[in-house]
């Protein structure tokens, strides 16, 4: 891909393997200021992004195509480079244990580009960006970038970790703007990623004490949020039962200076629903007992079923034919990872309620691959006995109040997880 670029360039070279919703914008940034090549083994994607589309919808067709970013999907193809950036994402299983299968993966692909890199001349860093707990980088992927390169860490390669902090959708925080956490295995790797990443955003750098460290600043980050999010959950459920309005609780503690704006809700995506089970199994790994991170996952992961119960309770328990509208994990974005709006159709399913979804956003091949949900685009053109408003995409406010109420059997009810609808019949 090639572009205009009236940005001066630097002789280095870089490249970042795994271009979504974190690697793209990254690699995008960085084209501007270095020669940069973004790598993803799906041959798909490459192609889409040369045709100028980003299924993410984090950079626009036209940024894409004035940028000078080369792409490739093949090894063979990435040229010997200074820095290699790794931004894959790190998922858990199905037992909430961290799932790496993506990073050591990624591991193993950089390991196969260093020798190239060291016969070249040049002393490449390997970056890492992906979410992990402390210590991944150091204790688990330099062992595999050694064994599989057959090259010494310290000596041919170096490490350095940069925490990534995107967030889907958001048009304020962006990569050019935001501070970021560097951190080198040396204090002179330390001042090359510093310079690296601070030649790309006006908000400068914070140079972490170590890679552990800036591992660690991660995942509290979203650890910290989660927590906030699971007390007001908590106390949303005690209002709930003593008829007591969440909403107007909040007002009023609002009015206190130091109080933390928090809201109810169903905590899914990327980080926040997933970062806290990293830093709890590496605590449980040391035999400390993260009491306070679990129990916050706990009552954001029960969030989605006790709503639905709610909602059911305010239905008079009787099942019927039910809407709901947006089931991405935040509001105008294609994003369905970790959706807790998915536990929830699941939930009110199990209470016998035949359950419709529409998104604008979401990809209905997506949908139906990821959860086995089938989106139905013509949905708004019915009448429900329920309709509930779980993630408040524009184009659902632009209906405004009415347009919902209308979608409305008699005598039906219409409910509102963010607060957003006036005159709605069951808000959380």
């Amino acid at each position: 891909m090639t572009g205009a670029d009236s940005a001066p360039r630097r002789d280095a070279q870089v490249v970042v393997l795994g271009l979504g919703y974190v690697g793209l914008p990254l690699a995008v940034a960085l084209s501007h200021r270095f020669v940069t090549v973004g790598f993803d083994t799906d041959a798909r994607r490459i192609a889409e992004l040369n045709a100028g589309h980003d299924r993410t919808r984090e950079i626009d067709s036209d940024r894409l195509n004035a940028s000078p970013l080369l792409l490739c999907h093949r090894i063979d193809q990435c040229p010997p480079a200074e820095f290699y950036i790794v931004c894959v994402p790190t998922p858990i299983d199905d037992a909430k244990q961290p799932d790496l299968t993506l990073v050591r993966a990624a591991s193993r692909t950089i390991a196969a580009m260093l020798p190239g890199a060291v016969a070249a001349g040049k002393v490449p860093v390997v970056v890492y960006e992906s979410t992990v707990y402390p210590g991944v980088t150091e204790e688990i992927c330099a062992p595999i970038l050694q064994a599989e390169s057959g090259l010494i860490c310290g000596q041919d390669f170096f490490l350095g970790y940069s925490p990534e902090r995107i967030n889907p959708g958001d048009r304020e925080h962006t990569i050019d703007k935001i501070t970021k956490v560097v951190s080198g295995q040396t204090p002179a790797v330390l001042d090359r990623v510093a310079d690296l990443y601070g030649a790309i955003t006006s908000g400068g750098v914070h140079r972490a004490a170590s890679i552990k460290v800036a591992e660690a600043a991660k995942v509290i980050e979203n650890a910290q949020r989660d927590i906030n999010i699971a007390f007001i959950n908590e106390v949303a459920q005690i209002f709930s039962t003593m008829g007591i309005s969440t909403s107007a609780v909040l007002a009023a503690a609002g009015t206190k200076w130091n109080f933390l704006p928090f809201r109810p809700g169903l905590v899914g995506g990327h980080c926040i629903g997933v970062d806290p089970y990293y830093l709890a199994h590496r605590a449980q790994s040391l035999g400390i007992e993260p009491r306070v991170i679990l129990a916050g996952r706990d009552i954001n992961d029960g969030m989605a079923p006790w709503v639905a119960i709610q909602l059911h309770r305010a239905c008079g328990h009787r099942p019927g034919c039910a809407l709901v509208l947006g089931v991405t994990f935040k509001e105008d974005i294609p994003d369905l990872r970790n959706s807790k709006v998915v536990d929830l159709i699941a939930a009110l399913r199990d209470l016998g309620h035949d359950v419709q979804v529409h998104d604008p956003h979401a990809d209905p091949a997506e949908a139906m691959h990821e959860y086995g949900l089938a989106l139905a685009p013509d949905a708004l053109d019915h009448r429900y006995d329920l309709v509930v408003l779980a993630v408040p995409h524009r184009a659902y406010l632009a209906m405004g109040s009415a347009a919902l109420r209308a979608l409305v059997h008699p005598g039906g009810m219409l409910g509102d997880l963010k607060g957003v609808i006036d005159g709605a019949d069951w808000t959380l």
